[in-house]
């Protein structure tokens, strides 16, 4: 079995690739970097192939076609990254908001406390977030207290982006009934991975915001949430619905 894939979604991030990859493979000779990218007019995709050679065995590229949403991108990684056999399994911003340094302590969580899952989390003690306007930090505190009373989940941060799976969780989950594409995929897969009732374990981290590109954030992305964390709730008081049938 493989060790730590790190998947990295991109769409127009080459400036931030060119400086994550590196710097993330220095952190530890176990780790291997998966980028998604989604046809990238920018030339990220190319940027990619160039580390390709550079660090050879360890950067992984999947080009896609155009913007086919987050939570897509990241099923295509977790389907290949099961197939390739890796044992842990990452999500990972290219931009630097979310510190690789924590990654070991990610991790850790997951390889020597027994968590199926680990989250790097802001709104843990210890956690937090750097230079967010207010009301995009309202917004973030006000959408995790909203998914943790509709769903039950004991978990602070319920929209992070920067987390470890074990694999023998996501060999489990169904990702054909996994139905949101945008940022409330992460809700989904959280809540998937919480039905388990195995052990999730919530890191903290300084989030920091992007310096150089443009947030992919918007209106229609709030309202899958808010409107789509009801149905997911609905549908799962009769069954674990995410997982495979055995």
């Amino acid at each position: 079995m493989k060790d730590c894939i790190i998947i990295i979604p991109t769409y127009n991030e080459k400036e931030n690739i060119a400086q994550i990859i590196p710097y993330t493979l220095q952190l530890s000779n176990r780790f291997e970097i998966l980028v998604i990218d989604d046809g990238s007019p920018d030339g990220t995709a190319d940027v990619v192939q160039n580390l390709a050679i550079q660090f050879p065995n360890k950067v992984h590229l999947i080009k896609r076609s155009g913007k086919l949403g987050l939570g897509t991108a990241y099923i295509t990684g977790f389907k290949w990254a099961l197939e390739q056999g890796y044992q842990y399994i990452f999500e990972m911003d290219a931009d630097f908001s979310h510190p690789p340094e924590k990654l070991i302590e990610l991790l850790a969580a997951c390889e020597q406390k027994n968590a199926v899952l680990s989250i790097g989390s802001r709104y843990v003690k210890g956690g937090g977030v750097v230079n967010w306007p207010f009301d995009r930090l309202f917004l973030s505190w006000f959408a995790s207290i909203y998914v943790r009373i509709i769903t039950g989940m004991k978990i602070k941060d319920t929209t992070a982006g920067f987390v470890c799976y074990k694999n023998a969780i996501l060999q489990q989950i169904d990702f054909d009934k996994i139905k949101f594409i945008g940022y409330a995929f992460q809700i989904e897969m959280k809540f998937a991975v919480w039905l388990s009732g195995l052990s999730i374990i919530e890191i903290p981290i300084l989030f920091k915001d992007r310096e150089v590109g443009v947030s992919k954030m918007h209106g229609g992305i709030i309202k899958e949430a808010m409107i789509g964390v009801i149905q997911m709730k609905w549908q799962s008081l009769s069954n674990k619905f995410f997982y495979k049938k055995k």
